[in-house]
């Protein structure tokens, strides 16, 4: 994974960048590829040159750094025998490094077992490689620590080691004023769906697939390995290219690994955005839930880009949700929808208006406000869950909202989630009338409460008024989202 003409030096940053010059200065130096001109480490991510690192040491066949590649069925099916390459590597290391331990009755290594067992006796296993500590090579069988597979293969790290590394890493991202974002694929990038799922009047699409000799001009391909068909969201290339001068990015979807990797290819062909930050549905720490624990950014400096709000329990203040994209019939088809998909109306989102790029703009406004400098220079006590709270609380101020008809009964309308959203929007919601109500909510203009708007002079809107200012992070006018006239029920 290394060119030939780099020059490789060991290094203890003057900062503890990743966590390990101390803990690993005996079995794991910190290898940095430095140039003539920089010894800085600040266009690197954690999780990037960790991977590197145990690469590097142990040997791996990954060739960029990402666990994509698994091990050969040998290595699998030889536990013990890489687990003893592993233990003689981190030997070799020791005498190799420590050249002020006073070797005594050494063996033909030059290595006494004192030495080892006081290295493992006084270690704190800030992680672990199939099962044995990277740092002393001690097996663990207790499956500690949290699982980082996407780092590396059967990697797993303690949450004292993990909570460093976010420290140190969060510190460089801020000194460049960067944030982290955390992309889904599904409905939110890119829309996929398997080639016998393909109907009759979107046949046409499998004579209209992009060239795999260049990627990064299509949006359309075929992918027999995998039997499936992608669709990337119109202006996903220029929303990765502007995100990723604010944000270090991940993608994170409870696809399975393979499926994921494909999709980060067709996204990112020249590995420049994602490198080894490619979540996928085996690193999930909970079942049928994402989680921020198994990404190397602190919460405080997360934001998250999903089509699928549930999924996101733990960290709904994080999240900024999508609206679906729906390019294939079997997409509207999973969701319940009795519609024509995009490809079956041969259409289209737009590319200067169209999701991405609005959610485009709400990034950047939310990175201008959190490094606004009259705010000071002390980035790291903000919180981008705060600014993104502000941020979305000024869309609807100033609107007090009643709805009709929208809820089974009012005891639950405090639940539901359009009363929720409102909320959130900074407006007020209300269960009766009166004359402070601006707008009125609801499905049918033949409701008492309906017809009061009208004989008022106050807006009677369509509950998809709400969802739009929910997903364009902006007031619509009310004229666009009329209320049917039906007879009341």
């Amino acid at each position: 994974m290394f060119s030939d003409d780099s020059r490789w030096v060991i290094v203890c940053h003057r900062e503890p960048w990743l966590g390990y010059e101390n803990d690993l200065k005996l079995v794991l130096p910190i290898v940095v590829q430095m140039s003539v001109a920089t010894d800085s480490l600040v266009s690197s991510s954690s999780s990037d040159d960790f991977a590197a690192l145990l690469d590097a040491e142990l040997d791996s066949d990954s060739s960029d750094g990402s666990p994509d590649q698994d091990c050969s069925d040998d290595e699998d099916n030889n536990a013990e025998g890489a687990s003893a390459s592993i233990l003689r590597i981190k030997r070799r290391k020791v005498l190799e490094m420590d050249t002020r331990v006073e070797v005594q009755g050494s063996n033909s290594n030059g290595f006494t077992e004192k030495a080892i067992e006081a290295t493992t006796d006084s270690c704190t296993h800030p992680g672990f490689l199939r099962d044995m500590c990277i740092c002393c090579g001690k097996r663990m069988d207790d499956g500690a620590g949290v699982a980082f597979g996407y780092i590396h293969k059967d990697l797993r790290l303690g949450s004292d080691e993990v909570s460093r590394l976010r420290d140190a890493d969060v510190r460089t991202l801020l000194r460049n004023k960067k944030l982290y974002l955390v992309l889904d694929l599904d409905h939110t990038l890119l829309n996929s769906t398997r080639l016998e799922d393909i109907n009759s009047e979107e046949d046409y699409l499998k004579s209209q697939t992009d060239s795999f000799e260049d990627i990064s001009k299509g949006s359309l391909f075929r992918l027999d390995k995998i039997r499936m068909m992608t669709k990337l969201r119109p202006y996903v290339r220029t929303f990765l290219q502007e995100a990723s001068n604010m944000f270090e990015m991940y993608i994170y979807t409870m696809g399975e690994r393979a499926y994921a990797i494909e999709m980060a290819k067709l996204l990112d062909p020249g590995n420049v955005y994602f490198n080894s930050r490619v979540i996928s549905k085996a690193d999930c720490t909970r079942r049928h839930q994402k989680g921020l624990d198994v990404v190397l950014g602190k919460d405080s400096a997360v934001l998250i880009l999903d089509d699928t709000e549930a999924v996101w329990q733990r960290h709904k203040d994080n999240l900024i949700l999508m609206e679906r994209y729906h390019y294939f019939s079997s997409s509207c088809r999973q969701f319940g929808f009795n519609c024509k998909s995009l490809s079956e109306l041969k259409g289209d989102e737009n590319e200067a208006d169209g999701a991405l790029a609005t959610v485009l703009g709400v990034l950047k406004k939310i990175h201008s406000n959190f490094f606004n400098p009259e705010h000071g220079d002390d980035f790291a006590a903000r919180d981008v869950r705060q600014v993104l709270r502000k941020i979305r609380n000024e869309i609807l101020r100033g609107c007090k909202i009643v709805f009709s008809r929208v809820f089974s009964t009012e005891s639950q309308a405090e639940n539901h989630h359009l009363w929720k959203m409102a909320e959130q929007l900074g407006a007020t919601c209300a269960v009766e009338v009166d004359s402070s109500v601006t707008h009125v909510v609801s499905e049918y203009a033949g409701t008492e409460k309906s017809r009061w708007a009208v004989q008022n002079g106050n807006f009677l809107v369509h509950p998809k008024w709400l969802e739009a200012a929910n997903y364009l992070w902006s007031k619509k006018p009310e004229q666009q989202f009329p209320v049917e006239l039906t007879k009341s029920k």
